[in-house]
């Protein structure tokens, strides 16, 4: 470039154009794949295999007040029994005793690291074989009930520790000062306080628990103790179809989609009361 003269404008595109232009191309990348979905597919198929209005009839009421009953059931019993047996768990963590430290971190660790279904076998057929003639109470709910909360309880034992230890050590001090033994303080001052923290991660949880209610199954269960995965199993095969899969999803999600709302408005509430 000889002197005098003006270097030319760069004429690239700017960044703000270049993001615009990428978000552009994936637009019409989604709509191209959409159109391809719509116009390849074979809806009549689709719908007589799983959507099936008059094989969808046939479940009803048998699936809401069997299957979804008994889910509600499992769900909630494993719910309580995990919840006590946390508390007892991370109150055994914060211990000043090691070996009720000890044994909380191990049962903590063990019950995380190991499968769900290795929990629910363990409950029906080892607990028989190492307790000849004993039986877990309330049959199927029972077990059903204390395998769900043998793992749920490992879990929520860290999400109840964690929820004590977020509440300010200087109130414990403060109720130690006025002469409030350390358990009665725990009871009534930390406690309480711990559980409005941590109700949205519980409340997690028990949607986690839900889902996981459908290993079930592997007890051996009867007709009237099927839970929804069992159900909609059992009759899609009887009917050779799927519409009873994608019924039994269906209520699942009735009772999992208002619990994960029901969080994400007590988290967000938690989130305005702490600014």
């Amino acid at each position: 470039m000889t002197t005098g003269e003006v270097a030319a404008p760069h004429r690239g595109l700017s960044p703000r154009r270049r993001r615009r232009l990428f978000l552009g191309v994936q637009y019409g990348l989604f709509v191209a794949i959409v159109l391809a979905v719509v116009l390849l597919a074979d809806w009549p198929q689709l719908r007589a295999n799983f959507a099936s209005w008059d094989v969808a009839e046939q479940l009803f009421p048998d699936i809401l007040t069997v299957g979804l009953r008994n889910t509600a059931l499992y769900t909630g019993l494993g719910f309580v029994f995990g919840l006590a047996a946390g508390l007892v768990l991370a109150l055994m963590r914060l211990s000043p005793a090691a070996p009720y430290r000890w044994f909380a971190a191990a049962y903590i660790e063990v019950f995380r690291g190991l499968p769900l279904l290795l929990i629910f076998i363990f409950v029906s057929v080892g607990v028989p074989l190492a307790f000849p003639g004993s039986n877990v109470p309330g049959g199927v709910a029972g077990q059903a009930g204390l395998a769900l909360g043998l793992a749920a309880a490992a879990y929520m034992a860290e999400t109840i520790r964690a929820g004590i230890e977020a509440v300010p050590r200087g109130q414990l001090e403060a109720a130690r000062s006025l002469g409030m033994s350390y358990g009665r303080a725990m009871r009534s001052i930390i406690i309480p306080q711990a559980f409005r923290i941590i109700i949205p991660p519980l409340t997690n949880q028990l949607v986690l628990l839900c889902k996981d209610s459908s290993l079930v199954l592997f007890l051996g269960v009867t007709l009237e103790q099927r839970e929804l995965t069992k159900f909609g199993r059992d009759l899609a095969g009887q009917q050779g179809n799927t519409t009873p899969i994608i019924v039994a999803g269906i209520c699942y999600l009735l009772l999992t989609v208002p619990l994960s709302l029901l969080a994400r408005r007590l988290e967000a509430r938690r989130r305005r009361e702490g600014r």
